[in-house]
């Protein structure tokens, strides 16, 4: 047992005995330790001397009728392990403010979902510190620019130390990656639908002139360029090199890029069945680049929806599927070919045959709302996406992300965070209790992060189909969205080439 861990009474005589210092106090359940408690730690620690965490008991939580994934020993115990705790309290009886009494803490930090509400259990222990004289904060912790980490140390310790967060993360899950790999690689290939927008890339080099004389203006000149696969495509080709079998339906307009994408994707092994709108371009993105940073992008686009007649030859070629497919993949960039009716025929079919359903929508740069995706098998939204949705910029992401899953029904949810990777939820079997787990970004200098997220979305639904875990399938695309980032565009992933950089990094570490 960490002796860090105290009881109520036993904190009596450690701060009543001399002067301690300054105090921040925090208080929470603390499931499982992700980025956003990190920072919340850390910035309680930078206002005081000494760091005292008081860990909900799990008398409390069933009170609360919140679900309890961990022990109150197991929860109390992995807050102590960190480094910048100084002391752990199990609030197994007794009130926050009878705690708030012994310590007399000079910093109360609570998370925002405690602002400007009510919460009974909470708001004594608030008025306790402010009359005397104390401070509180509320913060969800969340805010975060990783790149800032760079600040610190060399990209050699970095990637070590997300590496390490990585097989914590395999130990916590009880995850055996190597049998993970061989069990997608021995196992019979299953069948995939990906319906989602066509999208082209291209990538244009430049070579930096100066600023142009007319207007502080920055003067580039083109050397070559290179198109890619994007959107829904690239997709389609991760889930083929990934040892699956897909289909692709989908819209483009009727021009080069629509013949560029459906040779390049034949060539990758996806079989396309796209159909063309002539009164729409294939979505185009162009990026004007300088060495390895990006200048700028200009995108060739329409974003109303399909028409009628397209979309009764999209819901035709779905329907079609239904029978010989083993999960679906629906992927909207918000650019009119993913409508209320195609998302209601993808129901009735998955329903129908029994099948997986993954969502993931994308509206960095367009208006979207995540909630369309009603009881789907998995979505997948950035923290950014799922906050836009449920429009709520303040709360904690275990906040936002248990409000999103109990919004959408969904079974399981993956939010992204960027540069700090993304955290798993999963229903357990009886539904009520939500698991999760924190993945790491384990590449600390990507070359092009445009395709991390589309790797990790094809990741998870070929594992997942394959009758894996989320956990499982997690694993798996935390490793194949790292390789998706090391090149310049999107190119598809193979299982072979992540069982070589898994062995490469596990002898090194």
């Amino acid at each position: 047992m960490n002796t860090k861990v105290e009881t109520l009474s036993e904190l009596v005589s450690v701060f009543q005995s001399s002067h301690r210092g300054n105090v921040a106090l925090c208080y929470g359940h603390f499931n499982a330790i992700h980025p956003g408690h990190l920072r919340y730690f850390r910035k309680a620690k930078d206002s005081a001397d000494k760091l005292l965490i008081a860990v909900e008991g799990d008398k409390q939580l069933s009170e609360l009728e919140r679900g309890i994934n961990f022990s109150e020993s197991d929860r109390a115990q992995a807050v102590a392990a960190l480094d910048i705790v100084d002391g752990v309290v199990i609030m197994d009886s007794g009130r926050l403010e009878d705690l708030v009494k012994i310590v007399r803490p000079e910093f109360l930090f609570l998370g925002k979902e405690f602002e400007n509400r009510r919460a009974t259990r909470v708001v004594d222990a608030v008025e306790l510190v402010r009359e005397s004289g104390g401070k509180v904060v509320y913060d969800s912790g969340e805010t975060h620019y990783a790149t800032s980490d760079f600040l610190y140390g060399d990209q050699s310790n970095l990637e070590n130390e997300r590496w390490a967060q990585y097989f914590t993360a395999l130990a916590n899950q009880k995850i055996e990656f190597t049998s993970v790999l061989d069990g997608l690689l021995d196992s019979p290939s299953p069948r995939i639908l990906v319906v989602g927008d066509s999208i082209v890339d291209r990538y244009v080099a430049c070579d930096p002139i100066g600023m142009s004389n007319e207007a502080p203006v920055i003067v580039v000149k083109e050397i070559e360029s290179k198109d890619y696969v994007g959107g829904a495509g690239i997709v389609s080709a991760h889930v083929v090199g990934l040892r699956a079998n897909c289909v692709f339906v989908s819209v483009s307009g009727a021009d080069a890029q629509a013949e560029y994408l459906g040779s390049q994707l034949k060539e990758y092994g996806v079989d396309p069945r796209i159909i063309p709108d002539e009164n729409r371009p294939t979505t185009f993105k162009i990026r004007y680049m300088v060495e390895s940073q990006k200048l700028f992008r200009v995108s060739r686009l329409k974003e109303h929806s399909i028409p009628r007649e397209i979309e009764d030859q999209v819901i035709e070629k779905i329907v079609e599927m239904g029978p010989v497919i083993d999960g679906i993949i629906v992927c909207d960039f918000v650019y009119g070919m993913i409508t209320d009716r195609i998302l209601e025929v993808v129901h009735e079919v998955s329903d129908k045959y029994k099948l997986s359903l993954f969502g993931d929508l994308q509206c960095s740069s367009q208006v979207g709302n995540v909630t369309k995706f009603k009881n789907f098998s998995l979505i997948c939204p950035t923290e950014r996406e799922a906050r836009i949705a449920l429009g709520n910029q303040d709360d904690g992401v275990e906040f936002i992300s248990n409000i999103l899953m109990e919004k959408t029904q969904s079974k399981n949810l993956i939010l992204k965070l960027g540069a700090d990777g993304f955290i798993a939820y999963t229903r357990e079997e009886s539904g009520d209790i939500i698991r999760k787990q924190h993945f790491p970004a384990l590449s600390v200098s990507p070359v092009d992060v445009t395709g991390a997220g589309d790797s990790l979305l094809a990741a998870v639904a070929v594992a997942m189909t394959h009758g894996m875990t989320l956990m499982e399938a997690s694993a798996l695309g935390c490793c194949v969205s790292a390789l998706s980032v090391q090149t310049v565009g999107n190119y598809p992933a193979s299982l072979e080439s992540v069982k070589k950089y898994f062995h490469s990094k596990s002898i090194e570490l």
